[in-house]
């Protein structure tokens, strides 16, 4: 051994991590809480799907929208947190904990917000986790001095919002669309309120790897959802799906070159910091919408409930959704001419499409020349760009040339 083993401590002073940290990356608990979300996207997507095969179109989306709502809320306000203020001490960890199972309690009540409009397990699962960032926001008011009033800020505003939603349970079920709409307004504004005296020292390119280690779990339940589809019809008789079940496949790898085809970090500056990081509830909802679409289509060969073309609609409308989200946060930032274009109107054609034949072949043909667009363009650019440069290199935390790669 040549030293000492560090001992981790039970408790430390929750002092700020600095912003220009070189080679911040996620932590094995960042990692195990994304992995225990996976079980509440699981459940919305396949409440979603099941509703929208059953025809309940209108209750399926509001129903969807509300429940991933929580799920996005309560991952979006631990990231942007640890990413400030992860000590690794023992309560860090202890409290991280809870969190995650507020997290897998949330899970558990999904089933039966969709079926019965009961939001009250969701609601216990998602004030524990909220109140144990109130644990987390008190140590980070008494350990760093320089950004205590927007800590407290946190604190107060995540405690009253939080008996909110508490409350609400009381109230008469017509109450329950026009409260979650308040409350949930509420919750938003917490951090454009909190942040005002000084933003917390979160991370730029620590959030833009954990957005994106998100967006790799929600494309990963896509591609379960439609493994376990092709799965089902086939054992329903249905042995036609393996050109549906290649386009589906294509639909996800092509989502995936188009959020990840440039580096991306959360910018440093409010308010456009807070549009980025709430724009990616559409990103992240559109992902798993696809996911419990495509299962939707397969359905729609061998049941009676919906449609072709309300089955098209089930994938078209969160593609469309997701690149016209994806062009407003990433595209339009980073990149220039004819791919700044081409992506509405890739939207748009989207949704044009689940009115022929073959549905979902086209929209990935779609997908397959937007993409075949931003790496023709792409390749251009970077052949013109000067060799002493790196367009596409966006980050400021970058490694230096000849810098030891380990």
């Amino acid at each position: 051994m040549t030293g000492p083993r560090a001992v981790r401590p039970f408790y430390r002073a929750m002092r700020p991590r600095s912003r220009d940290e070189p080679h911040r990356a996620a932590t094995p608990l960042e990692l195990l809480f994304d992995l225990c979300f996976v079980v509440a996207v699981a459940q919305a997507a396949t409440n979603l799907h099941h509703d929208v095969s059953d025809g309940h179109l209108r209750h399926a989306v509001t129903s969807y929208a509300m429940v991933f709502f929580a799920i996005w809320w309560s991952w979006m306000n631990f990231t942007w947190f640890a990413s400030a203020y992860d000590t690794d001490d023992d309560v860090y960890r202890i409290t991280t904990l809870v969190q995650i199972s507020g997290a897998l309690i949330l899970a558990a009540g999904v089933p039966r917000a969709f079926t019965d409009g009961d939001f009250t397990i969701i609601t216990y699962g998602y004030v524990v986790m909220r109140l144990a960032a109130v644990v987390q926001w008190s140590r980070a008011a008494a350990g760093d001095p320089a950004h205590r009033a927007a800590a407290r800020r946190y604190a107060i505003g995540v405690t009253v919002v939080q008996l909110g939603w508490l409350l609400r349970l009381a109230l008469p079920d017509g109450w329950g669309m026009a409260t979650f709409v308040v409350l949930g307004l509420a919750d938003l504004l917490v951090p454009a309120v909190a942040e005002r005296p000084g933003m917390t020292p979160w991370h730029p390119g620590h959030i833009g790897e954990r957005y994106g280690l998100l967006t790799l779990i929600v494309l990963g339940e896509a591609v379960l959802a439609i493994s376990v589809a092709i799965q089902t019809g086939v054992d329903a008789g249905n042995h036609g799906l393996w050109s549906l079940a290649a386009a589906g496949a294509v639909i996800v790898f092509t989502l995936w070159w188009l959020y990840f085809d440039r580096p991306t970090e959360a910018p440093d500056r409010l308010p456009y910091s807070l549009v980025w990081g709430y724009g990616h509830y559409l990103i992240f909802a559109a992902i798993a919408a696809v996911g419990a679409g495509l299962p939707v289509v397969v359905d729609e060969r061998h049941l009676a409930h919906v449609s072709g073309t309300t089955a098209g609609y089930a994938v078209a409308i969160p593609i469309a959704v997701f690149l016209l989200t994806v062009w407003v946060l990433h595209v339009r930032r980073q990149q220039h001419g004819a791919v700044v274009v081409a992506y509405p109107v890739v939207a748009g054609l989207a949704l044009l499409a689940p009115l022929g034949p073959a549905r979902v072949q086209v929209l990935a043909l779609l997908l397959v020349a937007l993409v075949a667009l931003t790496v023709v363009l792409r390749r251009r650019d970077d052949g013109a760009a000067p060799a002493r440069t790196r367009p596409d290199v966006t980050t400021p935390h970058a490694k230096p040339a000849g810098a030891d790669p380990t």
